[in-house]
């Protein structure tokens, strides 16, 4: 059918526009923007670019949001990822630049540091991640939740990160499917991960952006026990 614009106005770019959206079990559209290139519009909190927005349906700022805007967190470079854990806390993975890449856990009102900080340190006044990792091993993209792990798909990293979570802590991440020294990786990117019905993963490969290697059946997705 047609599509309806719902939220207009967001800046783009050339590069870093986030893109990823996700219903929370509240009811309402968590939607992931990038700073566009443009690293002070993370900074600006009137901006809708590099944030993460919470709205209804309708593309209207949701209740209680804490700027009474659509603006949920703040201080994001391009958050790649969305999920829910099984008691309602909303992670979100992030591409660094070239030094750490994030995995957040998600509180309202909350400045997660770019530019002023990638990865870890940086003054007491910006939320610090709960997991970095190095470029080469991750550029998270897509997130799912299943059976008490977040699965986080990585780009440059050619992996499927495994990360334990609970009572709001992530912890132990452990990666599969990740290329040996010297020899290839068995999937190549991996893009978007999701829950299936049936509690299995849902994987895709991201091989024929330019930026990948294409096996002859690339681009894929693939089924996964978690």
């Amino acid at each position: 059918g047609p599509t309806e614009p719902i939220l207009t106005g967001i800046p783009n770019g050339r590069i870093h526009d986030g893109g990823r959206l996700a219903f929370g079990p509240d009811g309402y559209l968590y939607v992931s923007t990038g700073e566009t290139g443009d690293d002070e519009l993370a900074r600006d909190r009137a901006s809708t670019a590099g944030k993460i927005l919470r709205i209804t349906a309708g593309g209207q700022a949701a209740p209680d949001n804490p700027f009474g805007t659509t603006v949920w967190s703040w201080g994001h470079r391009n958050v790649q990822g969305l999920a829910f854990d099984d008691q309602g806390l909303l992670w979100a993975s992030e591409f660094g630049d070239s030094r750490a890449d994030e995995l957040n856990r998600i509180v309202p009102g909350e400045d997660y540091g770019w530019p002023v900080v990638e990865g870890t340190g940086g003054p007491a006044r910006y939320t610090q991640p709960q997991l970095t990792w190095s470029t080469d091993e991750a550029s998270p993209s897509g997130l799912a939740y299943a059976g008490g792990y977040l699965w986080m798909a990585a780009l440059n990293g050619e992996r499927l990160w495994r990360i334990k979570v609970a009572d709001g802590q992530a912890s132990d991440p452990s990666a599969y499917f990740a290329p040996e020294k010297g020899t290839p990786s068995t999937y190549g990117r991996l893009r978007t991960v999701a829950r299936a019905p049936d509690g299995r993963l849902w994987v895709t490969t991201s091989n024929q952006d330019g930026r990948g290697t294409p096996a002859a059946d690339d681009d894929r997705i693939l089924l996964i026990e978690p």
